[in-house]
């Protein structure tokens, strides 16, 4: 009681340390808990773990992953707190259900998604609804995991999509449910190195595969005939699609300053484009503008702009550089000056000065 009254964080840790206890004790002793007791014990943990500093959290994510008696409301309250709280939590505790997984998939972030594709003996229909996601990132933590129960139709959509995700390739390629007949598939989009190990493991026909890989480059070599028409056709097919991606999100309210680095992350440097212009409502053009100059404060107000924080923006700025050749430039230096595009003024102040400056541009 004494514990219970007091506010000070070493307090309720305690109390939190003691109630495992208790809890464990009573696992242990192998009685089934009454069930006013177990809805008693709930609103306890959720009243101290929602009250509770970020270390103690972390510590208790660690000495609940492994609970069957934990309450599933707090159990599915820390999977979705900060990664490295949720981490242990997403791996490891048995209480989380296939529902509460795929829950998690919708809600959760980019990194909690990984770490759910990661989780051992993954089971089925959770693999599913990962593939069906369609995030490469996610995907490929899902083609590493070796425990996961991939059907071989899921093995063979993960394959297919190889063909434009390349870091799927090499975890696939020693992937224990690989069939030989996904192998081959596999051995026209891999570079050398893969392609030993499949022949290796397969014992696929050298002869036959190389025939295979000739009639592939052949058949890339006519579709590199088609007319620049055709290309500019489906350039602007694909921009069309995109922005209609951006006003979807947008009007479901879906469309936030998340979503900017999460795109980056994925190569999709356009839809980048689209969605820094949506949330801020500048033009298109004027982003392209500011990623393709020597000053990375102009990107920097755009992103002040829609809300994004000084902290997050080096690393935004490392992925457009990465996809747009270099660009913006300046180098270390103009990276210090973009950090004064963080100035203390709202949004609104940042937005009238980013359509300033990049006129002049």
């Amino acid at each position: 009681m004494q514990l219970a009254r007091s506010r000070e964080p070493g307090d309720r840790e305690r109390l939190l340390t003691g109630i495992i206890d208790l809890c464990e004790a009573a696992q242990d002793s192998g009685e089934p808990t009454h069930p006013d007791i177990q809805a008693l014990l709930n609103s306890i943990f959720m009243t101290l773990v929602v009250e509770a500093e970020r270390d103690i959290r972390h510590r208790l994510s660690e000495r609940l992953a492994d609970a069957e008696w934990a309450p599933s409301a707090l159990i599915n309250i820390m999977a979705l707190d900060e990664i490295e709280i949720a981490r242990p939590i997403i791996a490891r505790s048995p209480v989380l259900q296939d529902h509460d997984l795929i829950r998690l998939l919708v809600q959760a972030t980019l990194e909690h998604q990984i770490e759910i594709a990661r989780r051992p003996r993954l089971p089925a229909p959770v693999v599913e609804a990962i593939i069906d996601r369609d995030e490469p990132a996610v995907l490929t933590a899902l083609a590493s995991n070796e425990t996961a129960q991939i059907s071989s139709d899921a093995m063979r959509k993960l394959v297919n999509r190889s063909r434009d995700v390349v870091a799927l390739r090499s975890p696939l390629a020693r992937h224990p449910r690989l069939s030989s007949d996904l192998a081959e598939q596999l051995y026209l989009l891999v570079g050398r190195a893969l392609r030993d190990t499949l022949t290796s493991r397969f014992a696929l026909d050298p002869a036959k595969m190389q025939a295979a890989v000739d009639e592939a480059l052949r058949a890339a070599h006519r579709g590199d005939a088609d007319t620049a028409q055709g290309r500019i056709e489906r350039d602007e097919d694909r921009e069309e699609m995109e922005r209609a991606l951006i006003e979807k999100l947008d009007s479901a309210g879906q469309l936030r300053p998340g979503y900017l680095l999460r795109v980056l992350r994925e190569g999709r440097l356009q839809l980048f484009v689209m969605a820094l212009a949506r949330l801020g409502k500048f033009e298109p053009t004027q982003i392209r503008r500011a990623i393709d100059s020597g000053r990375p404060e102009l990107l920097a107000l755009a992103c002040s702009a829609v809300g994004i924080d000084r902290s997050v923006f080096p690393t935004i700025l490392e992925h457009v550089r990465q996809l747009n050749g270099g660009r913006p430039g300046g180098g270390d230096e103009g990276v210090r000056r973009a950090a004064n595009a963080f100035g203390p003024f709202t949004p609104d102040i940042a937005g009238m000065a980013f359509r300033q400056a990049v006129g002049q541009a």
